[in-house]
């Protein structure tokens, strides 16, 4: 049997408090909804993550009313270093009408619990080791009416219940698993792997992609589909990892551990990026990307983040997608609450899917086509060493990549991009 509890009924549930969960949660609560978060681990908690925030993820910061001063500790930072083709270019984050023009770092495990805690603060009751398990299903219709979980240091069974649950729970989604939600193998999935230097370069004010990854251990040397970075922490670490895409022959049979330790190595020694400097394990992470999880609604349960498969497969971004899926999602449940029938409350829930695909899914079909073609070495290594070597068309691309447009109105770059993705088909 499980164990009643006498708040264990809501509005809402939203299973996972990372960056999807999180803001979800918030805005569900500023709503004026009844909201359990129900997260698995104890604050602060680690995740693999290049801890670098591009201006998307900073408007969603600033939506959550989050304090992202630097007295609060948060790193700015002012654009791109790309290097590559033996070329390095630096590029400001573009000015634009909907985006801040800077970006941010922060640890994640400190990122996520201040998300988390803002959430709390907006009224959502944040239950933390709640480990969630199966889905609660209404026998006649199918629909999920709740969820069951083991709760704190004894794994007291409970059963949570609400009209809607929210999957948050990130690339492995066992939520959506159990009800029937499968990965799409025809779209492209990542891998990050990362670890942390005591470095001199802690205070750089740009991100810094490195867009050739070499595997030099075999006869030959082989271009890799994927890129290098290091972010600066600003607490006298560095965040070196890179991102490999599974669109390559050698996904599966290289360890990325060891080619993050080789491309380390291969860094200048000034900048500390070796075995005596780590200062934690070297970590990995899928990145589910373009859609790979649909449908994005169905029988009660919303997906958001990475549970849905929303990292953009231009650049391996999450935490924007992820926060701007919560928000979306928490608006579209408020206004089928407010319905006063099921079917009109359930005929709100199916916008769902289709506001997912009208803001992304252009752009994520132009991104599959994108890392298809940097799968091929000899594409990817002429991209880098042409196209590095032209500021403007890499200010575009840089846009393109990011995602940073002006909807309306914008220079002649935003509207072509804009554009692309209007008439991209939406899949």
């Amino acid at each position: 049997m499980t164990e009643p509890l006498s708040d264990n009924t809501a509005d809402v549930i939203v299973v996972g408090a990372g960056p999807a969960g999180s803001a979800t949660a918030y805005h569900l609560a500023r709503a004026g909804l009844d909201v359990l978060l129900l997260e698995k681990t104890a604050f602060p908690r680690e995740k693999v993550c290049g801890d670098g925030l591009t201006p998307r993820a900073v408007k969603q910061l600033v939506a959550m009313g989050i304090d992202i001063s630097e007295e609060a500790g948060w790193l700015r930072n002012k654009g791109l270093r790309i290097i590559g083709g033996g070329t390095r270019l630096q590029l400001d984050w573009p000015d634009l009408a909907s985006y801040p023009d800077y970006g941010l770092v922060r640890r994640r495990d400190d990122f996520d619990e201040q998300l988390a805690r803002q959430a709390q603060k907006a009224g959502a009751r944040l239950y933390e080791r709640c480990n969630v398990g199966a889905p609660v299903l209404d026998d006649r219709t199918g629909r999920i009416t709740g969820v069951t979980a083991k709760l704190g240091e004894d794994k007291r069974e409970v059963t949570f219940r609400a009209p809607l649950v929210v999957a948050a729970d990130g690339n492995s989604t066992r939520l959506s698993l159990a009800m029937g939600l499968h990965r799409r193998e025809d779209r492209p999935m990542g891998v990050a792997v990362r670890t942390y230097f005591t470095s001199p370069r802690h205070d750089d004010d740009y991100l810094e992609s490195w867009l050739e990854l070499w595997d030099r251990r075999g006869p030959q040397d082989r271009l890799l589909p994927g890129y290098g970075w290091i972010f600066g922490m600003g607490d006298g670490t560095s965040n070196v990892g890179l991102g490999v895409l599974n669109t390559s022959a050698s996904f599966k049979e290289l360890d990325w551990r060891e080619i993050l330790k080789a491309w380390c190595a291969s860094t200048p020694a000034e900048w500390g990026y070796t075995p005596e400097n780590m200062t934690g394990p070297i970590r990995g992470a899928a990145l589910p990307m373009a859609f790979n999880r649909q449908p994005h609604y169905t029988r009660g349960l919303l997906l958001v983040g990475d549970a849905g498969g929303l990292v953009n497969p231009f650049n391996g971004e999450g935490i924007a997608y992820a926060m701007e899926s919560g928000q979306l999602a928490a608006e579209i449940i408020a206004q089928a609450q407010a319905r006063t029938t099921p079917a009109q409350r359930e005929m709100a829930l199916q916008r769902y899917p289709r506001v997912l695909k009208d803001t992304y899914g252009g752009y994520y079909t132009l991104g599959r086509a994108f890392v298809k073609l940097i799968g091929n070495p000899k594409v990817m290594q002429l991209a880098t060493q042409r196209g590095l070597t032209h500021p403007l068309l890499m200010k575009f691309t840089l846009k393109m990549l990011a995602n940073l447009t002006d909807p309306t109105g914008g220079d002649a770059m935003d509207r072509i991009i804009n554009g692309l993705s209007k008439v991209a088909p939406s899949a």
